[in-house]
């Protein structure tokens, strides 16, 4: 069995132990159940929140990713219309807020468990638990 890269478990929200099993209950692009993170792995049992409030730092890349998305509209919004009313950068930036918010929260976790997270990555684990 071939193990998964690195960076195909972080783009689909794998355990960083085994890289098979899911952090999150629900499908990354949903809405339902935002905030909720799988307490262990279904896969390898990774403890997945260490601490209770662990997902805390995880914040700062949230905010990282909103002030990114922020400067990316106003720059294509700048050179597509040639700096159009203040209402429409507003009302574009709320609107791919809004569109892009389970994706800036699942991944600023996942970027943030596999940084600061002290699971590491077991190749034995992902094959031996099938």
């Amino acid at each position: 069995m071939k193990s998964r890269s690195l960076g195909s478990a972080i783009l689909h929200g794998k355990c960083p132990r085994c890289r098979e099993g899911n952090i999150f209950p629900v499908a990354m692009m949903s809405y339902l159940k935002l905030t909720d993170v799988n307490h262990r792995c279904p896969h390898c049992e990774a403890v997945l929140t260490p601490e209770p409030d662990f997902f805390y730092g995880a914040m700062y890349i949230s905010y990282a990713f909103s002030v990114a998305l922020v400067i990316n509209i106003l720059l294509i919004l700048n050179y597509l219309f040639g700096d159009p009313e203040m209402s429409v950068y507003v009302i574009t930036v709320i609107i791919s807020n809004f569109l892009l918010l389970p994706l800036m929260l699942r991944y600023s976790k996942v970027l943030y468990l596999y940084g600061v997270g002290k699971v590491k990555y077991d190749p034995e684990k992902s094959q031996s638990l099938k």
